[in-house]
């Protein structure tokens, strides 16, 4: 046989035909040295593709994990029907906002001992004159995903609640659960609220617990009127019934029930620093109990699906507790009204803050208003 014939023994040795580029230009080579140095090539490339498919399934499974968690905590998380008003006159229900996302956070005093919120609620979310709600919050989470706003409205505000004429904004819960208080809040702001979230006190202190205390500075000694002794000057790690005393005091505290809003803003962004900073979520023991304890403490409205409950947490991903700004509504002061301690609010004042809300500009009106905003340093 002829040398075309060798070289096609040759090739059919190798097993694969060679590639353009497999042997080494100018013949410098004998032809089985090429084909040597190209078989070393190929499984070189080879191996580096196995590594790769081994990356790709590695990432994968994490990404597999992910959404196993996803699916698991969201599904775990007790919806609240029937949440939001009906039969609202058109002329009352507040346009769509122009971005962003507005919730309502809500802590209710249940005048019980068992949970009434969250998966291992014990008793109804909400019997006539039997709850109230002692701590509203509005959250504003703009478009860019960024921060967030947090904007307490005083319990004892005075405000009309549809169809009992003007009382103190926590007797809304009380007297007609979500829906009325969402509608007396829609009413107040013209904001729309996109969706709710309501934790009792018991659920309140599970939370604390499951991040192991909370750390808490106090400005000034002042006395615990819910608990014993006094709160002394300086840092305390507090766990879930020291951090609930802390954040229902009001009695004592300079500018009373504003006081207590800022109490609860700390306390919030506290528990916020340390799950978002503090090793939380980077331990997966830590943040199942964690996780465990948020859903079975917390409800929300049940037009909150568990694609969207997803949405948001990957959305806030990177947002930390220095990315949020907490505030009180503008207050124009104080007075006395049918024989109860009322908190007036500054109709100027929460006029200019309801539109930043409603046009997803609250960065402008932050950095261009005199807000009673939390500071560093908390009665």
């Amino acid at each position: 046989m002829g040398q075309q014939d060798e070289g096609a023994e040759r090739q059919v040795e190798g097993a694969e035909p060679e590639e353009a580029g497999d042997l080494v230009p100018g013949g410098a080579e004998d032809p089985e040295t090429q084909v040597r140095q190209a078989r070393r090539r190929r499984r070189t490339r080879r191996v580096l593709l196995g590594a790769v498919v081994l990356l790709c399934t590695g990432a994968l499974l994490v990404v597999g994990t992910g959404w196993y968690a996803y699916e698991h905590y969201t599904g775990r998380v007790d919806r609240i029907p029937n949440a939001f008003p009906t039969n609202v006159p058109e002329a009352a229900l507040p346009a769509p906002s122009k971005g962003g996302q507005t919730f309502l956070l809500v802590g209710i005093d249940a005048r019980s001992d068992l949970p009434t919120t969250g998966k291992g609620a014990k008793a109804p979310e909400w019997q006539p004159g039997a709850q109230r709600s002692d701590t509203m919050m509005l959250v504003h989470l703009p478009a860019d995903g960024k921060h967030a706003y947090v904007v307490s409205l005083p319990r004892d505000s005075w405000v009309p609640i549809p169809g009992h004429g003007s009382a103190k904004l926590n007797a809304a819960f009380s007297w007609g659960g979500p829906p009325l208080l969402i509608d007396t809040v829609q009413r107040l702001s013209k904001v729309k609220i996109d969706h709710l979230a309501v934790v009792d006190w018991s659920g309140f202190k599970k939370l604390t617990d499951a991040v192991g205390g909370v750390d808490i500075t106090v400005d000034k000694t002042v006395s615990r009127r819910n608990g014993t002794g006094m709160w002394d000057a300086g840092s305390h790690h507090m766990n879930g019934e020291e951090a609930l005393d802390y954040v229902r005091e009001r009695y004592g505290l300079p500018r009373g029930d504003l006081d207590r809003t800022h109490r609860q803003q700390n306390f919030l962004r506290a528990v916020l620093a340390k799950v978002l900073s503090g090793g939380t979520l980077s331990n997966p023991l830590k943040a199942k109990r964690m996780l465990d304890e948020v859903t079975n403490s917390v409800s929300v409205d049940d037009s909150l699906s568990n694609g969207e409950l997803r949405d948001l947490i990957w959305g806030m991903k990177d947002v930390r507790s220095s990315d949020m700004a907490f505030m009180n509504a503008p207050v124009a002061g104080f007075d006395m009204i049918k024989g109860q301690s009322v908190v007036l609010l500054d109709a100027n004042g929460t006029a200019a803050l309801w539109e930043a809300m409603r046009n997803d500009t609250m960065a402008d009106y932050v950095a261009s208003n005199t807000l009673d905003k939390l500071g560093t340093k908390v009665s």
